[in-house]
Formats: structure tokens, C-alpha cells, sequence
């Protein structure tokens, strides 16, 4: 009643088999469940869900008994938890931050998600820029997606292109720095027969090969400033002409383009044109490290271990709270893409269901460790601990003092020594009317 009062559309199950059925058929932007339940308990049905819909949110409703069971799977993944008797706005609240990272644009839907196939995330900064995607994948405008290696970029360009008019034809993806610079020329605009030592056929270019979709050039940065020259040509005429030929060939493609360099700096020093820049930052999108957004990390880390689990057909069930903690806690240099390595490895070694801690730890030494003091250990450890804990109670400095096992006073004096302010943690934002599943 209150959530239909407050402009929902909300649909009900009496059980976690119940509403398992009912998500096959249809899918809602939000699940919110009672720990205890009939048969299956609402954990299991969170299970259940992160398997089959791992970007799915979940709040579940906790009486004080079942706590730590309710902050365990919100380290593992569950959106928030309340306690109960818990207070009507809180509720409310905690519904409109879930659904405001959620980006479906029609509710109910399971097709409106396969554009965004592979990102798995809950945090406001993803959702932000999957919203602004989905926005110009609209439009023909021409995209520069900026972020470090193992960010996602490619991940992304494909999701581009599948949200777009565009879907149904070609995607086809190059990385500028992988192919020598001799033969780069002829992969994107292709050559004729004869045309220099060893083209013994006619050959169509990436370009071609991409007409009437996407071609995304990847690490733009990295193209030498001959091809620079070329490829400007090309965007502005619409057209291309294969190494060899008298004459051009119309073309109609979208150019998405992507790099870790920094382009202004390169352009500054003259390894990247100016002209070609602008063609090509029509509009950009930065994706964070992953080091920007750790709560993302046990929801990957999860999908990760569920997809890895079938390919090596092992029955595993999820992290333990401690190895968990040491993947959300973790340096990334090497951002998703190395979180999917690290997976990968302790799945391959587990020999029980749930992955140990000793196993993360095994799998995170890496060369070139960063060598902190004690007091400097001590001290980014006491602010990452703080964050993790605030994150987790939404902000409520009494949930996280207790959590820490704290009075409200110490906490507090924690948090002043670290500059860290219960308020920046907590959400305040509004709903319009998607469909919530009690």
C-alpha cells in the first residue's frame, strides 16, 4: 500500500520459488524481500537472482537476528538491507537511490537490458554514464570513450552500437597500436590487386566491412600521423579509396574511437591533429577505473564467478566475507579486466563451493607491490574502513558505529580525524514511476 501510495507499480509473490517463476515472465527494475521466508530464504532468492539477473537491485528487510546474514550479502552484493521496524521514508528512499542507478527505459522489459549486455554495475557513476550512452547511441554523433586499459571501453562501444539504429548491422573493432603501420593502411580502407609486394587479390577494408554500421577505433591514439591525415580525409569526404585505386567508394559509417592517452597532451605535442580530434570528440564518455567504483566489485566479482563456474563446471557458491573484502579493497591497476584474471585463477584452483581468502590473496601478488610505513598502512586502511562501513549504512553513523563495534562518540571522532562527513554518503533522490517487485 505505501509503495502503490508513492506512485509504484508494484507486483507480490509468497514465496522465493514464487517470485523466481514470476521473474522469468516478467522482470521489474527492483526486488524487495523479507529474509525470512517460507522455504527458500530471502538470501537464497538473492542468490538466485544475482546468477540469472546480476544488475538487478535487492533490498531486503531484516529483523535484528539476521544482521550479520543481511551485511554478508550486501558485501557480496545486495543493494541495501533495513532493519526492521523500520521507518516508511527510509524505505522509500532506499527504493528511489536503487531505481536511480537503473537505466531500463522501458519497465518490465528483459530486452532492455541486452543493449548494456556484460556491464554489471550498481554505482551512481556507471548508471550516470550508461544513461548518457544510451542517450547518443540515438544519434550518429561521432563518440571518443576515454579510460585506462581494462576499463571496459570496447564493452562499452558494443553497447553503443547495439543500442543505435545501427544494431542490426556490422560492429567491427580495430586497435590502432596493434597492427604495424605498414599494413594499418590497408586493414582500414583495403587495397586492389597489385597495388604494392604481396597483394595478390582485391581486399576490402575494415571500413567497407563495417558499412551501414559501427567501426570502432580503438586506441586512437596510437594511429601514426600519416594515417591521421587519411583517416580525416575519409570522415569528411564519407568516402574511401583502397591503396591502389583511381577511385573512391561511398561509405556509411558510425565512428566510435577510444584511448587511454591523453589526447590533449598529445596534441600539444604534436602526435595528434587537432582537426581529427574534434571530428572525433563529438561527445565523451570517461569511464572510471575500477578503483573509482568499488562497490561494482563484489557484484562483478560474483558475475564473474558464475559465468567462470559453469566454464569450468564447478559448483561454487560465492566468495567468503574476508577474501571478498580483500577483492573490494584491492589496488586495480589493471581495472576489470584484471578483477576477470583474478576470478578467473580462483576458480580454476577451488576445491570448495565458497572461495577462500587464501585463495584472493594467492591470486592478487603481483610484482611491483606499493610499500606503505605501518603509519601510513594504518591510516589508509582506518579511512577505506570507515568508507566501506558508511557505504554500507547508507550513511546512518549509528548502523555504522555498531557495526564497528564502536560508541557513537569514538565514531565520530574517527570520522573527523579522516574528513569524512556521514551526509556525503547518504541519498536523497526522487522517483518518478517504475515497477518495484515485493
Amino acid at each position: 500500500m505505501r509503495l502503490n501510495a508513492a506512485g509504484y507499480r508494484v507486483s507480490t509473490a509468497q514465496s522465493a520459488e514464487a517470485a523466481l517463476a514470476q521473474l522469468a515472465v516478467e522482470r521489474p527494475q527492483l526486488v524487495l524481500s523479507d529474509v525470512q521466508l517460507p522455504g527458500r530464504d530471502g538470501l537464497a532468492l538473492f542468490d538466485e537472482i544475482r546468477v540469472r539477473h546480476p544488475s538487478l537491485p535487492v533490498i531486503l528487510l531484516t529483523a535484528h537476528g539476521t544482521i550479520p546474514d543481511a551485511v554478508e550479502a550486501t558485501s557480496r552484493g545486495v543493494f541495501s538491507y533495513l532493519t526492521k521496524p523500520f521507518d516508511g521514508k527510509d524505505l522509500l528512499d532506499k527504493i528511489g537511490q536503487a531505481l536511480a542507478l537503473s537505466t531500463h527505459s522501458e519497465p518490465g522489459s528483459v530486452a532492455d537490458e541486452a543493449w548494456r549486455e556484460g556491464i554489471v554495475c550498481r554505482s551512481s557513476r556507471m548508471g550516470e554514464l550508461l544513461n548518457e550512452a544510451k542517450l547518443v547511441a540515438r544519434t550518429d554523433a561521432s563518440v571518443l570513450l576515454r579510460g585506462e586499459s581494462g576499463s571496459g571501453k570496447e564493452l562499452f562501444a558494443r553497447s553503443i552500437h547495439r543500442a543505435s539504429p545501427r544494431a542490426g548491422r556490422p560492429f567491427v573493432a580495430v586497435n590502432c597500436g596493434a597492427i604495424p603501420e605498414a599494413l594499418l593502411e590497408s586493414e582500414l580502407f583495403g587495397h586492389v590487386k597489385g597495388s604494392f609486394t604481396g597483394a595478390l587479390a582485391n581486399h576490402r577494408g575494415l571500413f567497407q566491412a563495417a558499412n551501414g554500421g559501427t567501426l570502432l577505433l580503438d586506441e586512437i591514439g596510437d594511429m601514426p600521423p600519416a594515417l591521421q591525415v587519411k583517416l580525416l580525409r575519409v570522415l569528411q569526404d564519407r568516402s574511401v579509396r583502397p591503396v591502389g585505386a583511381t577511385e573512391a567508394i561511398p561509405i556509411d559509417v558510425r565512428i566510435l574511437s577510444a584511448t587511454h592517452r591523453d589526447l590533449d597532451a598529445a596534441m600539444a605535442q604534436g602526435q595528434f591533429r587537432e582537426d581529427l580530434y574534434y571530428r572525433l570528440n563529438v561527445v565523451t564518455l570517461t569511464l572510471p577505473t575500477l578503483g573509482e567504483r568499488r562497490e561494482d566489485i563484489p557484484l562483478l566479482a560474483n558475475h564473474f564467478l558464475a559465468l567462470l563456474a559453469h566454464k569450468y563446471g564447478k559448483r561454487l557458491n560465492g566468495f567468503a566475507p574476508d577474501a571478498l573484502k580483500a577483492l573490494t579493497m584491492a589496488s586495480w591497476p589493471g581495472n576489470v579486466r584484471q578483477l576477470h584474471n583474478v576470478v578467473e585463477q580462483v576458480c580454476a584452483l577451488a576445491t570448495t563451493p565458497l572461495i577462500p581468502l587464501s585463495l584472493v590473496q594467492r591470486a592478487l601478488r603481483v610484482p611491483g607491490v606499493e610499500v606503505l610505513t605501518f603509519a601510513e598502512a594504518r591510516q589508509r586502511f582506518e579511512r577505506d574502513y570507515l568508507v566501506g562501513l558508511l557505504k554500507l549504512s547508507d550513511g546512518n553513523v549509528s548502523d555504522a558505529a555498531r557495526l564497528a563495534d564502536r560508541n557513537r562518540t569514538e565514531f565520530y571522532r574517527l570520522l573527523q580525524k579522516h574528513g569524512l562527513t556521514p551526509g556525503q554518503f547518504r541519498g536523497d533522490l526522487s522517483t518518478s514511476d517504475p515497477s518495484v517487485a515485493d
